[in-house]
This record gives structure tokens, C-alpha cells and sequence, in this order.
């Protein structure tokens, strides 16, 4: 008996939060974070283009976003189809596309993200530094299928 999509798509999800310090382990837990969460939501198709948009996000939290002390926070939810994932860091230097040569081993990754993400962008984060998000359409075709019960 051929199973439903399920109804994420069109409801609201409650968000995963996580708080990460500014080591390079932290991406991949950051990372591991929302790649269980969209599990949980039955998001399937769109999940490694969420996941790589979201290893940037972090990789430039880490990089260039924090000082040593600092941690970030990643949040993640969905609400009538929108999946958003933010990044907040402590910096308020907003960040910029990059356009680099073949030479350039970094600099690609904002570039990335605005191929990927349906949206992304920044605001300002109180008492200091900003949030990046990223938003996808999710759609019934996005979701895997839940077997009837």
C-alpha cells in the first residue's frame, strides 16, 4: 500500500537549536544537527543542498565570525513549506560574494549558497554581530514518503 507524503511540507516544525564553540569540529556537529532534523521532517531531495549551504554558513561563522572564545548558534525549522536555517555569529562585518580566480583555494562558498538557497541573506543580531539564513521551497516532491500504517 503506497504510503503519504507527509504533512511537513505545509506545517510548522518545531526548531532545532544548536550552540557550537569556533573549532573546526564544530561544522560537522552543526552539520549533524540539521542533517537529523530534516530526517525527522522527511525533507529527502533537497537535504544535501541544505547541508552544503549550511557547512558554508558554519565555515564562515568559524573562520571569520568569531573570536577565539565565542560560540555560534545554528537554528533550523520549517513553516507552510519554507525549510530556514540561520547561522548567528558575533561579527557584525557583513559577508559578500567573492568572485575568485582559478588560482583562489577559497572563496567560493557564499557564491554556492546563491545557487543553491531559494533565498539567503543577513540582518543584525542583538546585543551584537548578525544572523545569515538561507531558506528552500519544500515541497510534497521534497519529502519522502511515510509508509501507512
Amino acid at each position: 500500500m503506497p504510503g503519504d507524503a507527509p504533512s511537513a511540507a505545509r506545517s510548522r516544525t518545531a526548531p532545532v537549536t544548536g550552540r557550537f564553540p569556533r573549532t573546526d569540529v564544530s561544522v560537522p556537529a552543526a552539520r549533524s544537527l540539521v542533517r537529523h532534523a530534516l530526517a525527522q521532517w522527511h525533507v529527502i531531495d533537497r537535504s544535501d543542498d541544505v547541508l552544503l549551504c549550511l557547512t558554508e554558513l558554519a565555515t564562515n561563522a568559524v573562520r571569520h565570525g568569531l573570536r577565539a572564545d565565542d560560540h555560534f548558534l545554528v537554528k533550523a525549522g520549517m513553516d507552510g513549506g519554507r525549510l530556514r536555517v540561520e547561522v548567528h555569529d558575533t561579527s557584525r562585518r557583513r559577508p559578500r560574494p567573492r568572485h575568485p580566480n582559478t588560482q583562489d583555494p577559497t572563496g567560493r562558498g557564499l557564491l554556492l549558497v546563491e545557487t543553491l538557497a531559494d533565498e539567503w541573506g543577513v540582518r543584525p543580531r542583538a546585543p551584537r554581530g548578525k544572523v545569515v539564513w538561507i531558506e528552500f521551497t519544500i515541497t510534497a516532491q521534497h519529502l519522502a514518503e511515510v509508509p501507512s500504517t
